[in-house]
């Protein structure tokens, strides 16, 4: 054979061999910047339909890639959301459940039940999706709150501490990660302990926007797996003046106060900086970049209107979250999505985990994502192959309003066991994203075969349940 032709079609053969479809090639693993802000209430974008805020940046990033409209957190509070985004695994098989240490500040003196002692710690034998890819070459950053380190050392001794910080769960750099759920000033000095003080006054989501920044740079000629998990816009609600002023007189519906809004404007401008910054890089087409939110909004600090109550609870407005997708490598704006389209696939955080897997071309392993579905085939327009998604909060939420109890969503209907008295809602949440009017009674043989297909989900989860007070 002529040697010219053998090596052309050695060449050919070998660019066969690499390329995946959606156009990825081994040889070049994708970036990936994994954004999960704190609190954020699934009306709290202007994309989503909220005009009293400024969200400029991510409204842009929405329109250039997927809009999740059903889209759920794992749990209605952060820290489980958080184990479960970061191994893939459901809080209820981590048994991480409560944000935190559990304790007597919870449980309101006339609870009909106890919950159970839950994990507050993500342990080291756990496998996240960070130690999976560095293993096979990223680069892992951290940069923003982590809240899996259990309590302050000085409060609780025997709980977790910095050697459960993220640079010890797969992460070559970290940045505010440790055990608080909310800084103490969103100004520096922070005293965040995983934080080092630089320049007075500083706001916090714009230094982590500058670390993840500074990260990229250095790092970018390998591909990088990027956490940025803003504090913001948990409490203490602090805001830089120049945006609490701009919104002043906005209050209304959607908007409770000016310093929230500014809040979702500070979180907004600086991720459109970490975002400006792949551009420059020459990034964008090789990046996968995933936004969400850790839970609901807290109704004492937004409106979540039309959902029906906040972060704590099983109802959608502490469940369902804002998720954008920007994959360019797979995600082809109007096939099947045009721009700005919206896709009512529901999903869930653990789904994120293993699209990330996916993308980067590692396969779960043993320990690692078998409660997410990557969600490529979403956007090739095709269905995932599930037809629920299911939820375990057997605890008394920090405001005590609300009721222990699990969830599934299957199809338009979603059903909620309580667990002080086992009884059940049953909600059409395409004719009612209210969920306003308990269909229980009026279908019994639907509620009853969905409860009975979440029994044996918190069976095969090993969830752990509530027991009676005595």
């Amino acid at each position: 054979m002529n040697p010219c032709r053998f090596l052309i079609r050695l060449l050919v053969l070998v660019a066969v061999m690499t390329i995946l479809p959606g156009g990825v090639s081994w040889a070049k693993p994708p970036h990936v910047l994994l954004i999960m802000v704190d609190d954020l209430g699934w009306m709290d974008l202007r994309c989503q339909g909220n005009d009293r805020l400024n969200t400029p940046r991510l409204d842009r990033l929405a329109r250039q890639g997927v809009r999740f409209t059903h889209a759920y957190a794992a749990a209605p509070i952060c820290s489980p959301t958080r184990g479960a985004l970061i191994t893939g695994l459901a809080p209820a098989r981590l048994h991480i459940t409560q944000h935190g240490k559990d304790g007597p500040a919870f449980w309101p003196k006339d609870r009909k039940i106890q919950p159970p002692a839950a994990e507050h710690v993500l342990p080291l034998r756990t496998v996240t999706i960070a130690e999976r890819l560095r293993e096979t070459g990223y680069a892992t950053g951290f940069f923003g709150k982590w809240h899996l380190s259990g309590e302050p050392v000085q409060l609780d001794p025997a709980g977790g501490g910095p050697g459960f910080w993220p640079e010890h769960q797969g992460f070559d750099v970290n940045i505010g990660g440790c055990g608080l759920g909310g800084p103490p000033s969103y100004f520096d000095p922070y005293r965040i302990p995983a934080i080092q003080p630089r320049q007075k006054g500083e706001y916090l989501t714009d230094r982590l926007a500058d670390e993840t920044i500074a990260f990229m740079r250095g790092k970018h000629h390998q591909p990088m797996f990027i956490c940025l998990w803003t504090y913001n816009v948990h409490y203490p609600f602090e805001a830089p003046a120049d945006l609490i002023a701009k919104h002043k007189g906005r209050e209304g519906p959607g908007l409770k106060n000016a310093v929230y809004g500014a809040q979702v404007e500070a979180t907004d401008r600086a991720i459109g900086k970490v975002l400006d910054e792949i551009d420059r890089l020459g990034l964008a087409d090789n990046t996968l970049v995933i936004f969400t939110s850790d839970n609901g909004g807290w109704e004492g600090a937004t409106d979540n209107r039309p959902l029906r109550s906040g972060k704590g609870d099983l109802y959608e407005g502490g469940l369902r979250v804002p998720l954008i997708v920007r994959w360019p490598a797979v995600i082809a704006t109007g096939k099947p999505f045009a721009p700005a389209m919206a896709c009512d696939t529901p999903v869930i955080s653990m789904d994120l985990s293993a699209t990330v897997l996916d993308a980067a071309h590692v396969k779960p392993g043993e320990g690692t994502a078998p409660d997410g579905l990557s969600l490529r085939p979403v956007f090739q327009g095709k269905k995932l192959d599930r037809d629920a998604l299911f939820f375990h909060y057997p605890h008394y939420a920090f405001h005590k309003v609300n009721r222990p109890g699990g969830a599934i969503r299957a199809g338009q209907h979603k059903l909620i066991r309580r667990y002080d008295d086992n009884s059940l809602e049953l909600f059409d949440l395409v004719a009612d994203v209210g969920e306003k009017r308990n269909l229980a009674a009026e279908k019994p043989e639907l509620a009853a075969m969905l409860d009975a297909k979440l029994g044996h989900w918190l069976r095969d989860t090993t969830a752990q349940m509530p027991t009676r007070v005595r």
